[in-house]
């Protein structure tokens, strides 16, 4: 029987020594790392890694390994978190009347390349728009938005990611702004892709934005959900090259393609632990 993998990432205020006692401790403990990741921001001062390894012992648990690992993190003043790899996450999608990454993300899901359970879809048209996509026993959640009781639909997009009990929540073209209380509660488990290579051309229409500009680059962007509009911190980025010919409706064609692989690049980095938060910044480390 193979042994159990974990993953342990942390970050903390850079200081002489972290490496050695991370590693000095996982190896006294009778593990076994098999992927070593290490970041120095040197301007912040802080210090990211992430560590693969294997319990050769026998009777290893993941709240066994979470505690022993306690005093480390005290003693270096670690944000940090160690997690069984086998263990899935649950992601709740929520989608508006483009689907082409929701479609995505669910062939994906289904041919294995997504480690994951999905918790939900949660919808602001009803079931019928997507009657194209084989949604199975996906729990399926219509809650129309409306301008004047944006409120209301809101507290019951809160009561399902509740019930869910879902890790991470993903915007997949949800064209609805979240609310300041809500993406406060939803803070680093929040992530959407955005039509747009940001910090350009935010909020709506962008390709139509980047058409009246003539850019030559069109792109995506992921990014964790934050209470300023299309300003978290970013995540993944992706770019196409078009020209002079293309018309807006052109560019909205080839975005649809960059948006699908660029959040299904962000959902792999997020599901194997690869994505520290830093600030305004993210760190990802790559596969």
């Amino acid at each position: 029987m193979a042994a159990a993998q974990f993953v342990v990432t942390l970050s903390c205020p850079d200081r002489p020594g972290i490496v050695a006692a991370v590693s000095g401790h996982l190896a006294a403990q009778g593990n076994n790392i098999l992927e070593a990741q290490q970041f120095d921001d040197t301007d912040m001062g802080r210090f990211f890694m992430r560590i693969v390894f294997e319990a050769l012992a026998t009777d290893a648990t993941l709240t066994g390994l979470q505690a022993a690992f306690t005093p480390i993190a005290e003693r270096f003043d670690m944000q940090w978190q160690l997690r069984d790899r086998s263990e899935r996450r649950r992601v709740l999608l929520l989608v508006s009347k483009f689907d082409h990454c929701l479609a995505d993300v669910l062939y994906r899901w289904r041919t294995g390349e997504l480690s994951m359970d999905i918790a939900g879809i949660v919808a602001n048209h009803p079931r019928e728009t997507y009657r194209h996509l084989d949604l199975d026993a996906i729990p399926f959640h219509y809650l129309p938005a409306n301008r004047d009781h944006k409120a209301a639909q809101e507290a019951l997009l809160w009561q399902v990611i509740e019930q869910s009990q879902c890790d991470l929540v993903v915007l997949a073209r949800y064209m609805q702004v979240l609310s300041n209380e809500l993406t406060t509660k939803l803070a680093g488990r929040c992530i959407n892709i955005h039509h747009s290579f940001l910090p350009g051309f935010k909020g709506a229409r962008p390709y139509h934005q980047a058409h009246r500009r003539g850019v030559k680059l069109i792109g995506a962007t992921t990014h964790f959900v934050t209470a300023e509009l299309d300003e978290g911190p970013i995540i993944e980025q992706d770019i196409e090259r078009v020209t002079h010919h293309d018309t807006a409706e052109d560019m909205i064609r080839i975005g649809r393609d960059i948006e699908r692989r660029v959040l299904a690049r962000t959902l792999r980095h997020y599901l194997d632990d690869r994505i520290l938060l830093n600030g305004s910044k993210t760190v990802v480390f790559a596969a």
